[in-house]
């Protein structure tokens, strides 16, 4: 319940206005292994004019043979140098999938989103976070909810969301897939509670309830979407796709929706009874082939019940 609360406030604040994605600083790969390799070169170079190349390896390449001296300052520095620059630009080589973004940070600042895909560099000096932000879909565990008239139920929703903001779904909560899990049990709450699951049996079937999915599923994604903007996430639907009693009022709830369907059945075939048996008698009596006085036409009246309900299963004790 606490942890519900805090995801619900969260959802009506704004986020921290500062945490804008932009994009971050990225070179293509080849230009890393190409870089790379340069600066190995170099270093071979610096090594062979010092003599530090081992003879069977210049027989190889075909290079004369220079005199080792020892290793001066100046090589020294410049093949210290060279490694480390090799090291830096070989181990920013890293590969981005499609679907996929980096958020890069350096030293807890964001400095920029990578969202290129294939083989890029970025700095070794920077911290990287993958983000998948590809459209995915979540199906719940029943959810507790109650209707407007106070009816506990469980619910299982379906929601298609993605990630449209990587730097406020990274930094603006501490697990943004945890906070829309939270702000879905929210909206199926204040969602729900405003209707009923079936419509009243006075209402004549026109009052909105939870069997319209439709409906229910707009009212849900526009509750989820402006909870989740603030973190970053997109939410393209969210449906209902299973909607049931609490097990602890299924069956009384499910007697009660048997007794009704049975009371509207037996209203509509006395209702047609009625007319029936209306009809019959006015005939009778409008083209003078019977004169009824009071008793007889409540004779007549009860006997055509009793032979009208009795043809259409529908028996009336005491007609």
């Amino acid at each position: 319940m606490a942890g519900r609360s805090a995801a619900t406030e969260a959802g009506s604040a704004q986020a921290e206005p500062r945490l804008v994605e932009r994009p971050g600083a990225v070179l293509p790969g080849w230009v890393a292994v190409l870089a790379g390799l340069a600066v190995l070169a170099a270093c071979g170079v610096v090594a062979w004019w010092s003599g530090a190349v081992p003879e069977g390896l210049l027989g190889l390449l075909g290079l004369p043979m220079r005199p080792y001296r020892g290793l001066a300052f100046g090589p020294a520095v410049l093949l210290a140098v060279g490694v480390l620059l090799a090291l830096f630009a070989f181990g920013g080589l890293t590969r981005s999938r499609v679907g996929t973004a980096w958020v890069l940070t350096l030293f807890g600042e964001y400095r920029g989103t990578v969202r290129r895909t294939g083989l890029v560099w970025v700095s070794p000096l920077l911290l990287r976070r993958r983000l998948d932000v590809r459209m995915r879909h979540w199906r719940s565990e029943p959810v507790a909810a109650v209707d407007a008239g106070g009816t506990g139920l469980r619910v299982v929703v379906l929601v298609v969301w993605r990630i449209r903001d990587t730097v406020r779904a990274a930094f603006a909560v501490a697990d943004h897939e945890t906070y829309l899990r939270e702000q879905v049990e929210a909206a199926l709450a204040r969602v729900l509670s405003r209707r009923p699951v079936d419509a009243p049996r006075s209402g004549g079937g026109e009052a909105p309830t939870l069997r319209d999915a439709d409906a229910v599923g707009e009212a849900l994604a526009r509750t989820l979407s402006a909870a989740c903007a603030p973190v970053g996430i997109e939410v393209f639907s969210a449906q209902p796709v299973h909607i049931e009693y609490a097990p602890e009022i299924a069956a009384a709830m499910r007697r009660r929706r048997i007794a009704a369907i049975e009371a509207d059945q037996r209203d509509a075939v006395l209702s047609g009874v009625v007319d029936a048996v209306d009809d019959v008698v006015h005939r009778l009596t409008a083209r003078g082939l019977v004169e009824l006085d009071d008793y007889d036409r409540k004779a007549l009246v009860k006997d055509l019940t009793v032979a009208f309900c009795a043809g259409r299963g529908g028996p009336v004790e005491g007609a």
